[in-house]
């Protein structure tokens, strides 16, 4: 059994559930993460309750049982056998919910654990919810869970609205150091402000808590997460995508793991010294990834050592590794191409970064620590002007 210090929304919401909806008909968006202390699944806790009626499940991209893969890699919606309940895709056909697939509820429940960076999508699809069931009159409960890496840090660029897409549809910096439940306020508060919206928070959770110390257990919301490690270099190496290097996809250690055919592993790693990273240590190695990129090819590169979590930056650290091989590997280097995440325009990097101010930096050759300065600055300012407002937890 798991000695957990915190509760999830989901480990008591049926004695909390809104007075305004007991006896109601609930729509469930749900992930392969969406499990309480015991590890026992939303799914299975609400089609017992006799205090509402279970009518219709919902699920994101890699889909509700977490077996697609990649990016743009699509489901379509099924019967399941277990439940009885039709399944809805939201990263098919539509990412957003279609009326005829919230014509027999009154209420979607959304229970996601994120990761804490922008460009992961699950919270891109609650927006999209939240945008329909307002205009639909429809009420959303979210249950709320912890942010992983913490929800003291933030860092990177502010999305600007042109470069909005799929990683990426509202404002927010990179690492945005807020709960899916403090998202859904801001949200709300400046884009939704007549959603019937309820949050069941968390119980004992504190902002200055990494994902261990709440004694949860750990389970995979999409493939390529299978540990807290992954999901604290994530928001400095899922820019990777936006390249033609490898970011560890097909291997044991996706976002841990990095390189490319042309690095030379040591080199890379003397040049990446010079940055002098805070909380980080790079080991040169080799690897040959199974799927993805550079599928049965022999690449050059390096895991991160992350040794200080409180020190590391991890969005500084992926811009270093992105600009350190662009120098080194002009020849080599490249941007990667679009379509990425249904944008068939703009660069990948630039929907990741929410700007193109980031790649022209690293094009022009200006100094790390000077392209920091900006995005130091938006983070700042949107955490004075919105973030600290939507914040529950202390």
């Amino acid at each position: 059994m798991f000695k957990s210090r915190i509760q999830t929304g989901l480990d008591y919401f049926e004695k909390n559930l809104p007075k305004k909806l007991k006896g109601s008909r609930l729509g469930l968006l749900v992930h392969p993460a969406s499990v309480n202390k015991r590890l026992k699944h939303a799914i299975n806790l609400f089609i017992k309750s006799k205090k509402f009626t279970l009518k219709a499940l919902f699920g994101p991209q890699h889909g509700i049982f977490g077996d697609t893969q990649d990016n743009m890699i699509e489901w379509e919606g099924f019967h399941d056998q277990c439940t009885g309940l039709t399944v809805f895709s939201l990263y098919g056909k539509t990412r957003k919910p279609e009326p005829s697939m919230l014509e027999h509820i009154d209420s979607l429940v959304i229970d996601f654990q994120d990761v804490g960076s922008r460009y992961y999508t699950f919270i891109w699809t609650m927006d999209n919810c939240m945008q329909v069931c307002m205009e639909l009159n429809k009420s959303i409960v979210i249950l709320d869970r912890p942010n992983p890496i913490g929800g003291q840090k933030i860092e990177g660029p502010v999305l600007e609205t042109s470069f909005a897409s799929f990683v990426g549809q509202r404002p927010l910096p990179i690492r945005h150091g807020m709960t899916i439940g403090e998202i859904g306020r801001y949200f709300q508060d400046k884009f939704y402000p007549s959603l019937d919206l309820y949050i069941t928070p968390i119980k004992s959770w504190k902002r200055n808590m990494w994902f261990h110390d709440t004694g949860l257990p750990w389970v995979m919301p999409s493939p390529n997460m299978p540990t807290l490690d992954t999901a604290i270099v994530y928001p400095g190496m899922c820019l990777l995508e936006g390249t033609n290097l490898s970011e560890g996809r097909g291997t044991t250690k996706p976002f841990e793991i990095f390189g490319a055919p042309f690095i030379e592993p040591d080199k890379l790693v003397r040049h990446l010294k010079l940055y002098k990273l805070s909380g980080i240590i790079f080991r040169p190695m080799y690897f040959q990834p199974t799927f993805n990129k550079y599928t049965g090819k022999v690449c050059g590169g390096a895991q991160l050592h992350v040794t200080d979590r409180e020190r590391f930056k991890p969005f500084k650290t992926g811009v270093a590794i992105i600009k350190a091989v662009h120098d080194l590997y002009p020849d080599d280097f490249s941007w990667r191409q679009p379509p990425y995440e249904y944008e068939t325009e703009k660069l990948p990097i630039d929907i990741l970064a929410g700007t193109d101010k980031l790649r022209i930096d690293i094009e022009k050759g200006e100094k790390l620590d000077r392209i920091e300065e900006w995005w130091k600055e938006q983070a700042i300012e949107f955490n004075n002007k919105f973030r600290k407002p939507c914040l529950i937890y202390v």
